[in-house]
């Protein structure tokens, strides 16, 4: 089973790989339609109901599939309940630092289930998240500026946290689109992290045993520390 890292946007392809993933594990428990445990965090209640529509209505366009929506306000913390008796787990997008403290009861729980073979989607925020180290916003580093303020997420300094410790690279995503590619070079030249991932939006990197392959319409840009400065390349759909 895989760990599947979307970067945004909003195209059936991104999920439709982890929803074979989790079909799989279903059977293996006897069930035929997979259960799909997700974790959304809204603003407000009327945000939140239509988060929840907008994710059920995807999953269970792309593939027969139940899904199990837990909806938090910002500040809120999620519980073991999100993981019961699930076969695949889906962490949404919104801002990202409120993400990573509603999952933080749960962290070591997720990680062994994963470990277990659970496929895990990470959206946007759920893919920042996943890393070892995570960058959860911000828009310069010290005095300089790395990116738009728009993606920093209510931070303003470049902030990187212990993640969910899912993969073992610093993720940034709506790369193309939002420009995150830029503070993702920057981080890394920093020395804020050790090179990572920066993912397109409609685009998903997919972590298998080993292995990496990349699903939709854009590129994952990586980065790497080189001895001559910060190696930059893509993989491709």
């Amino acid at each position: 089973m895989s760990i599947h890292l979307a970067g945004g946007g909003w195209s059936a392809a991104m999920f439709a790989p982890f929803l074979v993933e989790a079909a799989s594990r279903a059977a293996g428990a006897g069930r035929i339609v997979p259960r799909i445990g997700v974790l959304l965090v809204a603003d407000d209640a009327a945000s939140g109901d239509q988060q929840r529509i907008k994710y059920t209505e995807m999953l269970t366009l792309v593939a027969a599939s139940d899904p199990r929506i837990t909806v938090l306000d910002d500040g809120g913390e999620a519980t073991s309940a999100l993981l019961s008796d699930i076969d695949g787990l889906l962490i949404g997008g919104g801002l990202t630092p409120a993400y990573l403290e509603a999952v933080t009861p749960i962290v070591d729980e997720i990680r062994l289930l994963v470990e277990d073979g659970l496929p895990y989607l990470g959206f946007s925020a759920g893919a920042a998240i996943a890393a070892d180290t995570a960058i959860v916003g911000g828009w310069r580093i010290g005095e300089v500026p790395v990116g738009s303020e728009d993606i920093g997420e209510d931070l303003d300094d470049v902030t990187v946290v212990e993640g969910l410790g899912l993969v073992d690279l610093a993720v940034d995503v709506h790369a193309a689109q939002w420009g995150t590619l830029a503070r993702l070079i920057a981080a890394t030249e920093a020395g804020l992290v050790d090179g990572g991932v920066a993912i397109d939006e409609n685009t998903t990197l997919v972590v298998g045993d080993g292995d990496l392959s990349v699903v939709g319409i854009g590129s994952v840009w990586r980065v790497a520390l080189h001895e001559s400065g910060v190696l930059i390349s893509t993989l491709g759909a």
